[in-house]
């Protein structure tokens, strides 16, 4: 049959030649190589910024055109190279950096020798530099792997590297690349997280002519903030932990502070920035009780391993990383996370900057029904009641001030709970009311959130810190935390109760996953999940948690199994498919415990409130991961006034 489409004029009995074994020529080589390291003009970018620092830059410039497909330029002022150097560094596996032949011990970013190989093999490449203390510069140029040699040329002391018209020798890579936006917006974030690893190098980013960011020579902190887009008004926090010989640093963020990707999240290891799955899980788990679902949280991380645990030649790309202990990386992140996010609302969000002399807070109500009417105002400048200032001698309005303030209410102590029934009774009748113009006590230092002055449409609390800012809490969202945690502790403070099943629920599962939920069964057991081995791939569920009376055993099973599979590391008690399954419940209980919107407080009561949000963990958003609070300071309310 095989004759039938056979061509005319050909031998179809005649055996096929088998393929020879050949050497591919360089070009193609260098061509394949290019590939893997330079996918992308971020890529590239990544690569030659990466050069430069270790040059030991102190000022670096990025300028881009067309995404960078059509020109990248990256100036330095570090040490330079000679022409030796030059005609060495374009070369593949040509390297100054690599001292150490384990490959244990790198203290650089870059180490392989295949960034500017793989550029000239995919791009037009062009380099002058210069050696500090030179009188002049050299430059060499690669075309599509074809190099030119080394020239005298004009430059200032460093190097500069012009990459254009990338891809041109590799038309199959380029039709697959993105729009000139897109592409622009990569190489951006590369250079962001590259700023992060050496704050006391200075920064410019071009992109078409526009300067996106020029960052000076600054602190960690500094750098921190500007590259996040976050302040300490955001309640921007210092973190730091250590175990097993790591030690982790960084900032963060509150859980109100969040994004829609990943891209507000900056991981450094050994001053390397990585994207790491390991960091990344550690950072949503920490995060999951109090952020909105598919929202990420905004943090900057760097962690210090011993170079012996861990293997950065993993791809070419050396973004991804091997630790040689996970599980120890994994709880170093989430448990030094999570102890900033537990010290309550006065430790995230709030950081009150003290004046010298704390200021009073007054509130003016409007005249309430029935009130005499308003005093109309002398003419003449009266003085004001005693213990009242007015800028001006009367107001212009036409109107004396009548209003009413709320009593003088002493601060609660620290440990004041909120356990009392919520009960507000209007005042007896016949009781005075204070004198206008009666201020409230000083909100103390050691009370962020201050001290409440009135609530607006009996759901939001006011109140004004001991810096003046103004604070307002959203009493239900704020009450439902509260409730939320005294619930969850109670249920984790021990085993959490148990219903068995009249019927034990067999569940199938492949091998794999057997084995991982039966390594865990004493962990399982404290939340309340009874199993055991059922033959080899099989597992018999006799109890579940008294919370979960609806729940599917066979469904619960195998969504834990599957978390438990993706992140062999992780714990049950911090997989959604159990211990979020548990925390619904938790929280719908906290919901329908709370005091609801619209419900009157007393001033006593909503400060009884304030004290204990400074004093819960994960305060500042509810069980469903919205904020309880918010915090306008000067700066903010004259913005919003158009003050600044």
């Amino acid at each position: 049959m095989s004759g039938l489409f056979a061509e005319p004029g050909m031998d179809t009995n005649q055996p096929e030649t088998p393929p020879h074994v050949r050497r591919l020529p360089e070009v193609i080589v260098n061509r394949i190589a290019a590939g893997e390291v330079i996918e992308r003009p971020a890529a590239a970018v990544k690569e030659l910024v990466e050069n430069a620092i270790d040059a030991g830059a102190r000022r670096l410039e990025v300028s881009l055109a067309g995404g960078g497909v059509d020109r990248i330029i990256v100036t330095d002022d570090g040490v330079g190279m000679s022409a030796d150097d030059l005609a060495l560094a374009v070369d593949r596996h040509c390297t100054s950096k690599l001292r150490d032949e384990t490959l244990v011990h790198i203290s650089t970013l870059g180490f392989r020798g295949e960034a500017l190989p793989s550029i000239g093999a995919a791009a037009r490449l062009c380099i002058t530099s210069r050696p500090r203390g030179e009188s002049g510069a050299w430059r060499i140029r690669v075309e599509g792997g074809k190099v030119s040699p080394v020239e005298p040329a004009a430059g200032a002391p460093g190097t500069s590297v012009v990459v254009e018209d990338l891809f041109f020798a590799t038309p199959a890579r380029r039709k697959f690349l993105k729009s000139a936006r897109v592409e622009g917006r990569h190489a951006e974030n590369v250079v962001r997280r590259l700023a992060l690893a050496v704050p006391q190098t200075a920064f410019r980013f071009v992109l078409d002519e526009r300067v996106l960011f020029d960052l000076p020579a600054q602190d960690m902190a500094a750098r921190s903030a500007a590259l996040l887009d976050a302040s300490e008004a955001d309640g921007f926090l210092e973190i730091s932990g250590e175990r097993d010989g790591m030690t982790l640093s960084g900032f963060i963020c509150p859980p109100s502070v969040h994004r829609s990707t990943a891209n507000g999240q900056f991981m450094l290891v050994n001053g390397r920035p990585v994207v790491d799955p390991v960091l990344k899980t550690a950072v949503r788990v920490a995060y999951r009780r109090v952020i909105e679902p598919g929202r990420h949280p905004v943090v900057a991380l760097m962690l210090t391993v011993p170079p012996d645990r861990v293997d950065v030649n993993v791809h070419p790309a050396k973004t991804e990383l091997r630790f040689a202990d996970e599980a120890s990386v994994r709880s170093l992140v989430i448990g030094t996370i999570q102890r900033a996010l537990e010290h309550g609302a006065g430790s995230v969000g709030v950081r009150p900057v003290l004046s010298s002399a704390p200021r009073q807070a007054r509130i003016w109500y409007p005249p309430e029904k029935g009130a005499a009417p308003p005093i109309p105002a002398p003419a003449f400048h009266a003085p004001a009641p005693e213990g009242v200032r007015f800028a001006e001698g009367r107001l212009q309005f036409g109107d004396a001030p009548a209003a009413r303030t709320l009593p003088p209410v002493a601060m609660p102590s620290p440990g004041a709970g909120w356990d009392a029934p919520v009960v507000s009774a209007p005042p007896a009748t016949g009781q005075a009311e204070p004198a206008y113009g009666a201020s409230l006590q000083p909100a103390a230092a050691d009370h962020p959130l201050g001290a409440a002055i009135a609530q607006v449409l009996d759901t939001y609390i006011l109140a004004v810190a001991a810096d003046g800012s103004l604070v307002l809490v959203d009493q239900h969202a704020a009450h439902e935390r509260l409730t939320h945690e005294r619930l969850r502790a109670q249920f984790l403070s021990g085993h959490v109760q148990a219903q068995r099943l009249l019927v034990p629920d067999v569940v199938d599962l492949p091998r794999v996953q057997v084995e991982l939920l039966l390594a865990r069964q004493p962990t399982l057991e404290k939340l309340g999940v009874e199993i055991e081995a059922f033959g080899g791939d099989s597992v018999l569920v006799r109890a579940l948690p008294a919370m979960l009376r609806s729940s599917d055993a066979v469904s619960l099973l195998r969504d834990l199994a599957d978390e438990l599979e993706a992140d062999e590391n992780g714990a049950p008690d911090e997989m959604a498919a159990l211990d979020g399954r548990l925390d619904a419940v938790i929280a719908r209980m906290a919901c329908h415990g709370s005091i609801r919107a619209g419900r009157r407080l007393s001033v006593e009561e909503m400060n009884a409130l304030l004290r204990q949000m400074e004093e819960t963990p994960r305060a500042g958003t509810c069980s469903h991961g919205r904020p309880t609070w918010l915090k306008l300071s000067k700066a903010d309310l004259e913005k919003l006034f158009g003050r600044r």
